[in-house]
């Protein structure tokens, strides 16, 4: 403790705790000893400060006030230290990631594996290369004084022509204006249109967001079903558990499927256990048995053929003889914790709606503070859930399910045709199909089921993809029982026009058109020039949609405008991929997890039990083959090297995007064009940001 008188100030660095080294003074006054500024009251002693400052208190304000001063200037210092370091460390891990591209052929089998990805590439780097030599013509022709003012187009008489260079240039002018031009323009405006479309759908869902907030418009359940003597009849609930090698979550999300706060007899959990890693497997046989000697009714299952990815799991699931006994299932991947009355508030919603065949909850991030990229996620999912699928299952009582956090009628899911491997977005195959035949879903935006976010660029890139070509692919696939299904036309028009094409085919396609190659574009051919308001107003107006419903994240608005702009190429790419048909749209890779930590409680729980188990128990829950081949596997992980992390990775498309940007942004200066260059460089900076990986996970 200080001594009377003096006082310790905490220094806050971070969401999570104390960061950095405590800052310990010396005073040459005897009245003060050493005092160690590390605790979480400096905001107290700010107050206290000014408290002091208006009662007069002369000595003990201007002390308070010299610790101010100090704890200011450590913050200050340890920014500045920081910016130092990363400044320092940049160019190194920008040399690193540069030399590990190019001693292994990951970058070119990458480009390859997402659907021919190479192809896209190809015509990045080929326009990169028109773009340079283009600018390089509009440099000379500016030296020598041939260039126009501003968007005016000076032709000079024939007596002005100062040889075969300026004749040459005089002619490429002409060539641009009368050729180039109306192309340009035809698909600059044919963008233009999908553009307002699409945001007219966005401000039409906000406009439904906020009347069902000023109405107060939500399902709800009569009464209070679980009150004492009201009679309630549990129905069976089989909940469901895919994964797939995914260790670092497996614990924590079966122990909180095993809390669901519903009678033992009455529900059943399934552990679909697709992993390839005999030790993973062991280990997941392991807490299953766990949970089971608990009086848990819970079973694992293993597939040895993995075919269908999880589609396939769910299916080979369903075929069990005891699931004609179970009335709902709800479902939950291998990173979601449902809260203990998950069953309470989602299964009551069925009664006496048998129309009812899915009720989808909301999901919740424990990691969406964890980096920019996982701030920028959360801000799409916001909107995503808040706006997009709560306006559908309220006006509409039909939206894609997100594959977990919701409950299923079973009757619901065989009359669909149950689980179908063709795609791999299962989850909205089953929605689709289920929509045709006549059930309604609906979205609880309270009930909120948690789990994580990708933390790494790479993982984030690969599921964008995943999510982005397999609604291309199903759309091929259900497009003719759509028109032939017996539904109304505002549905069928609906599903074709909205739900598919406007925001699973155009929104991407416009993105990277609008902004990747048509805006570039038109700085070299300005008598095409795109609109201000086209470039700035209305997507920042639209940010400004996107970003109501996670109004926290508003200081992060620019970074999300542009980040967006520079995933359009995945999405695109994704998009195409899904809709030709190529290679990679029915390609499958598990997100990887980090497995962090969620709510308190829960982990207290998890602690509490697993203490409670002994090697004894333990041998007694699983059998003594599983147990001596567990022990191999440990033995031959001990022995074997520290496995590192896959360090970050150079992405080629977006840094030559990047740079493309930048010389567009590089010839706008010649026209004094101000808001497009500004675009251009923050937007050439973000796709350089992001084709370096500095945006995610850093791993060197």
């Amino acid at each position: 403790m200080a001594p009377p008188g003096g006082m310790g100030v905490a220094c806050l660095w971070g969401k999570d705790g104390r960061r950095g080294t405590p800052v310990v003074v010396t005073m040459e006054n005897p009245n003060y000893s050493v005092v160690e500024i590390d605790g979480p009251e400096a905001e107290e002693e700010l107050r206290a400060a000014a408290v002091a400052m208006e009662k007069g208190e002369r000595g003990r304000t201007a002390r308070q006030f010299t610790w101010v001063l100090l704890l200011r200037a450590h913050r200050a210092a340890g920014c500045l230290a920081s910016l130092a370091a990363a400044a320092w460390a940049l160019p190194g891990a920008i040399r690193r990631r540069f030399r590990r591209s190019s001693s292994s052929a990951a970058a070119a089998a990458d480009e390859r594996g997402h659907g021919r990805g190479w192809l896209l590439y190809t015509f990045i780097k080929g326009f990169l290369a028109l773009s340079l030599l283009a600018l390089a013509v509009e440099l000379a022709a500016h030296w020598n004084g041939w260039r126009f003012q501003g968007l005016e187009l000076h032709v000079p008489e024939v007596v002005e022509i100062e040889g075969w260079a300026h004749s040459a240039y005089i002619s490429w002018m002409s060539f641009r204006a009368d050729y180039i031009r109306r192309p340009i323009e035809f698909l600059s405006k044919a963008c233009i249109f999908l553009f307002v479309v699409q945001s007219m759908d966005r401000l039409i869902l906000c406009l439904g967001c906020f009347w069902i907030k000023l109405r107060k418009i939500k399902p709800r359940i009569e009464g209070d079903p679980f009150r004492e003597g009201s009679g309630y009849r549990h129905p069976m609930v089989l909940v469901q558990i895919p994964m797939c090698n995914e260790k670092e979550v497996y614990e924590q999300s079966i122990s909180a499927a095993c809390r669901l706060d519903w009678p033992r007899e009455k529900f059943l959990i399934q552990v679909l256990d697709d992993s390839s890693d005999e030790s993973i497997q062991l280990l997941i046989k392991a807490e299953v048995s766990k949970w089971s000697h608990q009086g848990v009714n819970i079973v694992y299952r293993h597939r040895v053929l993995r075919t269908g990815y999880k589609a396939g799991n769910l299916m080979s699931a369903m075929s069990c003889d005891y699931v004609k006994d179970y009335e709902f299932v709800a479902i939950f991947d291998a990173d979601f914790q449902p809260s203990p009355d998950f069953l309470k508030k989602t299964i009551p919603h069925f009664e006496g709606n048998p129309e009812l065949g899915l009720v989808q909850a909301r999901w919740s991030f424990v990691n969406k503070d964890e980096n920019l990229l996982t701030r920028l996620q959360n801000i799409n999912l916001c909107f995503h859930f808040e706006v997009e699928q709560q306006v559908n299952g309220v006006f509409l009582n039909f939206f894609g399910f997100n594959g977990t956090a919701g409950v299923w009628r079973i009757q619901a899911l065989e009359e669909s045709g149950g689980w179908l491997e063709r795609t791999t977005v299962e989850d909205m195959d089953i929605a689709v199909r289920a929509h045709l035949n006549g059930w309604k879903f609906i979205f609880l935006n309270d009930v909120k089921v948690l789990c994580e976010l990708p933390e790494s660029y790479e993982a984030y890139r690969k599921q964008q993809h995943r999510w982005h070509s397999g609604p291309m692919h199903l759309f091929r696939l259900c497009l003719p029982d759509i028109i032939t299904a017996k539904i109304s036309s505002w549905k069928k028009a609906n599903l074709i026009l909205l739900f598919f094409l406007l925001r699973k085919l155009i929104l991407p396609f416009y993105s990277f058109t609008l902004f990747c190659v048509i805006l570039p574009l038109t700085m070299f051919v300005p008598e095409a020039e795109l609109p201000v308001w086209v470039i700035c107003y209305v997507p920042v107006c639209m940010s400004f949609l996107n970003i109501l419903p996670s109004p926290r994240s508003f200081p992060f608005i620019v970074p999300y405008l542009l980040f967006e702009n520079t995933m359009s190429v995945t999405k695109f790419n994704a998009m195409v991929s899904g809709l030709f048909k190529l290679g990679s749209s029915y390609e499958w890779i598990v997100t990887k997890k980090s497995g962090r930590s969620s709510e308190s409680d829960l982990l207290t729980a998890v602690e509490k039990d697993t203490k409670g188990i002994t090697l004894p128990r333990l041998q007694k829950q699983i059998s003594e083959s599983e147990l001596i081949e567990l022990k191999m596997q440990n033995e031959r992980q001990e022995k074997a090297p520290l496995s590192t992390k896959k360090g970050n990775k150079v992405y080629k498309k977006e840094l030559t995007l990047s740079l493309l940007l930048l010389t567009a942004a590089t010839r706008s200066l010649l026209s004094a064009q101000g808001i497009h260059f500004y675009f251009l460089l923050f937007q050439g900076v973000s796709f350089l940001f992001v084709g370096l990986d500095l945006i995610g996970e850093q791993i060197d």
